[in-house]
């Protein structure tokens, strides 16, 4: 399941530019993933209470003219009174309210702490993120379960919401479809919900165009005739024609040699192939999904990737966002993953495993995911995967936090409220991260490193000042 909560009712729409936002995000009751996420914006709320419930459940009251969220969370860990977060200033700060078993940021017990971008904290078992600005497009809050509209892909991030929407729309015509993103954000399922949901009656036909040996690529991709070269020894259709009123997806595009790229352009020029060995064009009636992980808007400059190819496959494109920078969607990833791996069983994880989990960059995404869980899954003896049950490799990488900017001091429990730290300028913000993208040769991965943010973050910042990473390259 998946929840949202609005600061306001104000009607939305998607036109314009997207307002930046805090955002409250409970990513996951670790003990019960069934119970599935939620999202908070809170703009126009000055103060979010948090207790035990004997459900989720979320109460508006007012509280001498401020608008305050009582989320109460069905968590047997948490206590009935346990924490809030509220704004001082600018700043939100987080403040534990005498819980007995403590709230914690990076596994550390704390009183009071100001919350920075991206931050995790853990109440009882359940774990939260804060984010201090996410673009909210309008309408977004609407649209948050999109098994409905993409099956396959459910998100609380309201920018990839948005986009996913745009996307569904996009599946039911005959425009061209391509799909960018890292390894392993899971371009292939976007490809087969873009098949499923086109209503087309032929095959989904994928095909890794980086795995075919160039000489047998295009007798592959178009067909043959039989002794149309050694080993020939019968007609066969080709990956195009077996896509026949079907949808062909080609992944790994950008790693498709030039020669067999003009072949492909005139196939999807004149919409018809003409198999090797043979003089006689055969009509072909297709969808064409294509993917690639590489910058291909790079190697069509500098004439890697042709430009006319790209204008035919670049119909609608669609850029998926890294699981490190989703890292809201984690709890809703977990359980269905968890309950694909081990169907039928009620799953839970621990919540230092959590936290773990979330400290990671995941340079192999939702699919480095899905394989660090079916170990897991294998090696736990009841119904809780632990942090032990992973791969020895990911839990020395867990050692690495993937936000490197500290929580601010711990002081005790029920601390008076003092003044937030001084705040840094957008200015003298402007100047660091521009005098890190020239150290860093405008490697954003580096940037976000060296700044203690997420790669998000620094997108955002260079959008909102118009700067472009690629000048320091």
């Amino acid at each position: 399941m998946i929840n949202t909560v609005r600061g306001s009712s104000t009607a939305q729409s998607f036109d314009g530019e997207a307002p930046l936002e805090p955002h409250l995000f409970l990513v996951m009751e670790c003990a019960a993933l069934d119970a599935g996420a939620t999202r908070i914006r809170l703009t126009d709320i000055a103060e979010v209470r948090f207790g035990r419930g004997n459900a989720r459940s979320t109460t508006f009251r007012d509280d001498k003219g401020a608008r305050v969220l009582e989320l109460a969370v069905a968590d047997p860990q948490m206590s009935g009174k346990h924490a809030r977060i509220f704004k001082e200033g600018t700043a939100w700060v987080l403040e534990d309210s005498g819980s007995t078993n403590g709230t914690r940021i990076d596994g550390a017990r704390i009183g009071r702490a100001t919350l920075t971008d991206d931050q995790v904290f853990q109440l009882g078992a359940t774990l939260f993120l804060f984010h201090s600005e996410l673009p909210s497009p309008r309408g977004s809050e609407e649209i948050l379960n999109l098994k409905k509209a993409v099956p396959g892909v459910s998100t609380l991030l309201p920018e990839y919401a948005s986009s996913m929407i745009a996307f569904a729309r996009m599946t039911v015509s005959d425009v061209p479809i391509l799909l960018l993103g890292e390894s392993g954000t899971g371009k292939e399922v976007l490809a087969r919900a873009v098949h499923g949901l086109s209503g087309r009656r032929g095959a989904f036909v994928p095909v890794n165009c980086g795995a075919l040996p160039e000489t047998l690529l295009e007798s592959q991709l178009f067909g043959h005739t039989k002794g149309a070269f050694s080993g020939a020894v019968k007609d066969e259709p080709g990956f195009v024609r077996a896509a026949e009123k079907g949808t062909l997806f080609l992944d790994e595009i950008g790693d498709m040699p030039k020669t067999s790229q003009a072949a492909l352009l005139r196939v999807l020029q004149e919409r018809e192939v003409t198999p090797v060995g043979s003089t006689q064009a055969v009509k072909v009636d297709l969808r064409v999904v294509s993917a690639t992980h590489r910058e291909i808007d790079t190697l069509k400059d500098s004439g890697g990737f042709r430009a006319d190819l790209y204008a035919r496959l670049a119909g609608y494109t669609h850029v998926l966002v890294p699981l490190r920078d989703r890292m809201c969607d984690l709890g809703i990833l977990l359980r269905e993953l968890l309950s694909k791996i081990r169907p039928g069983k009620t799953t839970g994880i621990t919540p230092e495993l959590g936290r773990a989990l979330m400290s990671y960059e995941w340079p192999l995404n939702v699919r480095e995911l899905e394989q660090a869980l079916s170990v897991a899954a294998v090696l736990a003896t009841d119904d809780t995967v632990k942090l032990e049950h992973l791969p020895e490799s990911l839990r020395r990488a867990f050692k690495t936090p993937r936000m490197s900017t500290p929580p601010e001091k711990s002081t005790p429990s029920r601390a008076p409220s003092t003044p937030p730290a001084a705040e840094v300028t957008d200015d003298v913000l402007k100047d660091r991260l521009i005098a890190s993208l020239s150290a860093h040769k405008g490697n954003i991965s580096e940037v976000a490193r060296a700044m203690g943010r997420t790669r998000m973050q620094i997108h955002r910042w260079m959008k909102r000042w118009g700067i472009d990473p690629d000048t320091y390259r």
